[in-house]
């Protein structure tokens, strides 16, 4: 007896205990300075030239809870929070059954956050699982709940919430979705659109309407069984055909939530930007996209593809001499699939990966004359194999051509016999020193591109090459200011030079040849057919693999990569390979548009010379075609120099 008397008196203790902390917090939370929750998490995006392009919760949008609909606002607190109106900012017994349900099952699935607790996170922290996330979110939980109304937290809850497709607040998704305003939404339309903020990249109609309807569903049972609506009401309304609109009232590019989402995610990653915005009153964002060059690839890439092609996209449009991002679109549309491909997928690059063996090349002493014979060829490897590469379409000239014409048709055998003669290390250095990061394997393919690289990590190598010589870091902000005015982060110019500048430029004009006609011979330059259309000068590469398909091109201005294929690597067929080069060379001809050649000048230590372009020889009298090709002063071709014929596995007087 006495044992159950001290049981009780303990228990009693620890009720005490926690009724006098739960007071105590509270005391706390009313004692806190109020959090001004119209402000936190206003987070507005400027493009290069100062233009807004995102403004968070800011927006022009937000409508008090009289002005929207009943219909809605029963669905969202029967669906997220059906005690909203009797909790203090935790629903105790609903945490107590989400652990029950997740110890039973083993899992994680069942979650108990109440509404004021989704408006803190989405008010003011990032989405990382950590415990010190979880205990920020408790303590803001407490303050909103301790500093305003239920109404003012269901106003601000439903004018910040997110609803896919860059559409945050229930006005914007309104509009977006069904073309009319938040308080004229039917049973049908409120519940479709209390579907989606749990998985927006699922439950979107546009991307999902089976699995939008599917959820709808249960969130009418799940109104029935709560005695809000009748079963009558269900049916009807889960029956009803809703028309989706899925456009804005104003003139907006699709293609910038792809841009957006990138930006808010580096915004994560700036150690000097708190998790708790509320502390700087909103911040604004000035990031280095380029609103004309961003419309005019979206539009490119639109007029490019038959609408019912399956073929995706990701393009990234780059300034070389900082590394801004002034252009990105990870996919196709933004309604259909979220997914960006431009930062987080990684493809199999093809031959956008030679321009670094043949800088590595230069670097040992190769020149634009040095030759190798195309032929068929089987290269003895490691472990007593063998790898037989072989040209596309199985062209090859049966004589010895010049680095110069490999490049012009991206001959597979000339770079695996160059890869071969440098020693695998130094193609991998040259990717090293330019800033790619991947997976580099040490294999005879890897010129060909067997590895998968990212495209903003593939267009920033070529942005070495741009500037004749420089590294740069990637990076879509500029500059953050908070709502005080005070500068958070400034990006800082972290450009090293890491190749040489002379062989640079002997590079990147040798890399006009692949549209260049004074190299048509056994073969046809892989980008003869823009020959006719640039009216600007550029470096360019193409890549192909049986699933992937790139264009990366510059000048001194920019840098464009565009890469064309299927998620899921199915294999392109002949006519898929069109798309990458003809959204390549259509942007930057427009967005290069009146300007003139944005071209390197010569370096004083870099002479030009007349040569034959196939054979890179010098020209002679009888050469009817003849090309100016850069090398080193000193490394410039002679009459008298030795070609070596690997045919008869000799040298030979030319």
């Amino acid at each position: 007896m006495k044992r159950f008397g001290r049981i009780l008196k303990l228990f009693k203790i620890t009720i005490l205990l926690i009724v006098l902390t739960v007071i105590g917090c509270f005391i706390y939370v009313k004692m806190s300075p109020k959090i001004v929750i119209n402000s936190a998490n206003n987070i507005i995006l400027y493009d290069k030239n100062n233009k807004s392009f995102f403004k968070g919760s800011e927006s022009k949008e937000w409508v008090g809870l009289d002005h929207i609909s009943d219909n809605l606002i029963k669905a969202t607190i029967n669906t997220e929070d059906k005690h909203f109106y009797k909790h203090f900012g935790f629903d105790f017994l609903r945490i107590g059954k989400a652990l029950y349900t997740n110890i039973i099952n083993k899992s994680n699935n069942q979650g108990a956050s109440t509404i004021t607790q989704q408006y803190a996170k989405n008010l003011f922290l990032d989405f990382d699982k950590t415990w010190k996330r979880k205990w920020d979110e408790m303590w803001y939980t407490m303050r909103i709940e301790a500093n305003y109304s239920k109404k003012e937290i269901l106003e601000g809850y439903l004018n910040t919430i997110n609803y896919g497709h860059g559409k945050y607040g229930i006005e914007n998704a309104s509009k977006y979705y069904f073309g009319k305003s938040a308080n004229k939404l039917d049973l049908a339309e409120a519940t479709m659109l209390t579907a989606i903020p749990k998985a927006p990249s699922n439950y979107s109609p546009f991307i999902n309407y089976d699995a939008c309807k599917e959820r709808q569903l249960q969130i009418l049972n799940n109104l029935v069984k709560n005695g809000v609506i009748s079963k009558q009401e269900k049916d009807d309304a889960y029956n009803e055909k809703i028309n989706l609109v899925g456009e804005d009232d104003k003139d907006n590019l699709s293609s910038i939530n792809y841009y957006q989402d990138a930006v808010l995610e580096e915004l994560k990653s700036i150690p000097a930007i708190p998790s708790n915005y509320s502390e700087v009153k909103g911040l604004k964002v000035y990031t280095t996209m380029d609103y004309n060059a961003q419309s005019i690839l979206e539009k490119n890439i639109k007029e490019s593809f038959p609408e019912e092609s399956p073929l995706e996209t990701a393009s990234v449009i780059m300034n070389p001499n900082t590394g801004g991002i002034m252009a990105l679109v990870g996919g196709r549309d933004y309604n259909k699939s979220t997914f960006n491909r431009a930062t987080d997928s990684k493809r199999q690059v093809g031959s956008t990966m030679k321009p670094y063996l043949y800088y590595a090349a230069l670097e040992n002493g190769f020149t634009a004359s040095s030759q190798f014979t195309s032929e068929p060829t089987t290269f003895p490897i490691e472990n007593n194999k063998t790898y037989t590469p072989n040209n596309y379409n199985n062209k090859y000239g049966n004589k010895p051509i010049s680095m110069a014409t490999a490049i012009a048709y991206s001959e597979n055998i000339y770079a695996i016999k160059t890869h071969m003669f440098l020693g695998y290390d130094a193609l991998i250095n040259v990717a090293r020193r330019v800033g790619i990061k991947e997976k580099l394997d040490s294999v005879a393919s890897l010129p060909l591109g067997t590895n998968e690289i990212n495209i903003i990590s593939m267009t920033a190598g070529y942005a070495a090459f741009a500037n004749s010589g420089y590294k740069v870091k990637p990076h879509f902000i500029n500059k953050v200011i908070d709502g005080n005015g005070n500068t958070l982060y400034k990006a800082q110019d972290e450009k090293e030079l890491v190749l040489n500048p002379s062989l640079v430029f002997i590079l990147n004009n040798i890399l006009t040849a692949t549209y260049d006609s004074s190299y048509i011979d056994y073969n046809y330059p892989t980008a003869i057919s823009l020959e006719s259309k640039l009216q600007h000068k550029y470096a360019l590469k193409s890549g192909t693999t049986k699933s992937d398909n790139w264009n990366i091109g510059f000048n001194k201005d920019l840098v464009c990569a565009v890469w064309v294929g299927h998620d899921k690597n199915e294999e392109l067929i002949k006519s898929d390979y069109k798309y990458a080069q003809n959204i390549w060379y259509k942007t930057v001809e427009e967005i290069e548009k009146d300007k003139k050649d944005a071209w390197y000048e010569k370096p004083n230590n870099v002479v030009g010379i007349l040569v034959d372009p196939i054979s890179g020889k010098v020209s002679s009298d009888i050469n009817k075609n003849t090309k100016l090709v850069y090398f080193l002063k000193g490394t410039e071709p002679q009459d008298s120099d030795p070609t070596f014929d690997e045919i008869n596995a000799k040298n030979r007087e030319s």
